[in-house]
């Protein structure tokens, strides 16, 4: 099977989220979508990983009220040693799924970060990318330049609506008092 694994720390998963798993699965032909919690990111500071289990149960129960979703939420990373490299937990996904295909779902704006990845070359030619447009990036760019680096890169670029809204911003208005509740999925 095919398929694809979208990893983040989903605080809290949102309508912009369901959009990109039902492309992955609808249109770009994916047979499933991994929804992999993390419980923390090595590059990124403010979420805790305590909360990990936490968030993985909102986006379990998130999920389950969408009929036909074609989604799993995976708890590989929350049994993992720190750090939660993304190269880690593709590898073991390949290494308990060995019959599986496997490419990574990311923004463009974590491709145009990617260099600091730990074992990025690696990500890029064994299991790939497809990456979704975000305001301010200019992925063909992005990728003609890490092409530059490696031809051999698999690098797709999704044909795909662009959703304005992130977990910060729901967080945020949450914070301000703001009703969300049209944003959480």
């Amino acid at each position: 099977m095919d398929i694809a694994v979208y990893s983040g720390s989903f605080n809290p998963l949102h309508i912009g989220h369901l959009a990109i798993m039902r492309h992955m699965t609808e249109v770009a032909g994916f047979d499933c979508v991994y929804l992999v919690v993390s419980p923390k990111n090595p590059l990124k500071d403010g979420i805790s990983s305590s909360t990990g289990r936490e968030r993985y149960e909102a986006a379990a129960e998130a999920v389950r009220r969408h009929d036909g979703l074609k989604v799993i939420v995976d708890d590989i990373e929350l049994n993992m040693p720190e750090p939660h490299y993304t190269i880690r937990t593709l590898d073991a996904l390949r290494e308990r799924e060995s019959g599986n295909r496997f490419t990574l779902i990311m923004g463009a704006d974590n491709l145009a970060d990617i260099r600091r990845w730990k074992d990025y070359r690696r990500i890029l030619k064994e299991y790939g990318v497809a990456v979704f447009p975000r305001r301010g990036h200019d992925l063909n760019e992005i990728r003609n330049d890490l092409h530059n680096e490696d031809p051999e890169y698999r690098i797709t670029i999704l044909d795909a609506e662009m959703i304005d809204i992130s977990s910060t911003l729901i967080r945020e208005s949450i914070s301000a008092g703001k009703d969300v509740s049209g944003w959480l999925m």
